[in-house]
C-alpha cells in the first residue's frame, strides 16, 4: 500500500470526471474501488469530500488515498473486449479523421460506466477506437443509455478541450427525433422550464429523475438550473402521436424527456418520465403505445453540426435511425425523405 498523498490535475488532462482521471492515473482501480473511496471521504478535491462522477479541472488538488499496489492486468484494455464488442462500436464508427471520431451511438449502450455498468460502456468499448492511436478516443459529450445516435469524441486531449469549449459555449447544433404521445399545441415553440434533482436514484444507474420548475418560479429553487428546448412538429398520426424534432439550446440531464412529459407528451418508450402505462397524460398518453410497437425509447440523436477543431469547417452529420425507430415509421408509414433535414433554419 502506498501513502496518502496530493496530486494537482495538470492542464494536459483538462476537464473530466473524477472517476476517469483516478482510472487513468492509476490503471490497477476498478470502478467500483473509486466510488467506494468517494463514499467513504477518502478521495477530495481541494479539501473537500466529492462524488465520482464529480467533474475536476486543472490546478485542482485531489488527496490520493493508499492504493493497493496491485499491478494493472498484463492484458491490454482491447484485449478484454471481446469480439462481439469490438465489432458493435466499430461498426458504429459514421465518420474519423486525426482528429475526430462520430459514432451512430445504439439504444441500450450507456454512454460511460456507473454503478453496475462494468465496462460495456462507450468509454470503456472505446479502446477498441484507438485505429493506431497510443491512447482511447475521449468522449466530450453524452447520450443517456436509451437514446441512440451521434456521439463525438476526440482522438487527442487538445482537440477534446476544444470540442468541449465549443459545446459549452453553444458553437455545435444537435437536432433530436423523437416519436411522443399526443400532439402538441401549438405546433411548434420553446419549452423553458427549469431542471433540477429530483430526491432518489434512477434506475440503471441514469442518476436522479429531472423535476420541470416554471419559469416564473426559479428564484425559488436555487439548485434549479435554466433549460431550453425548441420542438417542431413534424408529422402526426391523428391525435394519438406525434414525430417531433427538437433542438436542445442547453444541454441539460434528461432535459428532453423532462421537458416534453412536462407538456404532457412523454417520448414513446419512456416509462422512466411518461409512466409505463397506455394511460392519458393531460393532452398526451402514457409512453407505451402498445400493439406492434416497440417498447424501447423512441428518442434518437439525428443531426449534429460542429466546427471543426482543427481545419474550422463547418461539419454537419446524419444518424440513421435505428432499428427499432425504423419498424415503427415504417408502421406509421411515415418517410425520413418527407420531413426537412433542419426544420429549425427558417427561424435563425
Amino acid at each position: 500500500m502506498s501513502g496518502v498523498k496530493n496530486l494537482t490535475v495538470s492542464e494536459d488532462e483538462g476537464e473530466q470526471r473524477l472517476d476517469k482521471w483516478f482510472k487513468r492515473r492509476f490503471p490497477q482501480l476498478t470502478q467500483g474501488h473509486v466510488e467506494k473511496m468517494c463514499r467513504t471521504g477518502q478521495i477530495r478535491v481541494d479539501g473537500a469530500r466529492a462524488k465520482a462522477a464529480d467533474r475536476i479541472a486543472p490546478g485542482q488538488t485531489i488527496r490520493v488515498p493508499p492504493l493497493p499496489d496491485t499491478e494493472a492486468p498484463s492484458r491490454s484494455p482491447e484485449s478484454r473486449i471481446s469480439a462481439a464488442d469490438t465489432k458493435l462500436i466499430q461498426n458504429a464508427v459514421l465518420w474519423k479523421d486525426e482528429h475526430i471520431i462520430i459514432l451512430n451511438k445504439p439504444a441500450g449502450l450507456p454512454s460511460q460506466g456507473g454503478s453496475g455498468q462494468g465496462d460495456r460502456h462507450v468509454d470503456g468499448l472505446a479502446e477498441a477506437l484507438k485505429f493506431g492511436y497510443k491512447e482511447k478516443p475521449k468522449l466530450v459529450h453524452r447520450l443517456d443509455k436509451d437514446t441512440s445516435g451521434l456521439l463525438m469524441l476526440a482522438r487527442t486531449d487538445r482537440v477534446a478541450r476544444a470540442l468541449s469549449e465549443a459545446l459549452r459555449h453553444r458553437n455545435t447544433r444537435k437536432i433530436y427525433w423523437a416519436l411522443v404521445a399526443g400532439v402538441p399545441h401549438p405546433r411548434q415553440g420553446s419549452i423553458k422550464y427549469g431542471l433540477m434533482k429530483a430526491p432518489g436514484h434512477g434506475r440503471g444507474g441514469e442518476g436522479e429523475k429531472m423535476l420541470c420548475i416554471h419559469p416564473a418560479k426559479m428564484a425559488e429553487f436555487p439548485d434549479a438550473k435554466r433549460a431550453h428546448t425548441d420542438f417542431f412538429t413534424l408529422w402526426f398520426l391523428g391525435t394519438r402521436m406525434s414525430w417531433m424534432a427538437l433542438e436542445p439550446v442547453t444541454g441539460r440531464t434528461h432535459q428532453l424527456r423532462a421537458h416534453l412529459a412536462e407538456l404532457g407528451h412523454p417520448i414513446i418508450g419512456d416509462g422512466k418520465y411518461g409512466s409505463t402505462a397506455q394511460e392519458n397524460m393531460g393532452d398526451g398518453w402514457g409512453a407505451q403505445a402498445g400493439g406492434e410497437m416497440s417498447k424501447k425509447m423512441h428518442l434518437h440523436a439525428r443531426s449534429l453540426s460542429v466546427q471543426h477543431p482543427i481545419t474550422k469547417e463547418m461539419m454537419t452529420f446524419t444518424a440513421p435511425l435505428p432499428e427499432h425507430m425504423a419498424r415503427t415509421w415504417k408502421l406509421l408509414d411515415w418517410n425520413e425523405k418527407d420531413v426537412p433535414a433542419d426544420p429549425f433554419e427558417s427561424l435563425r
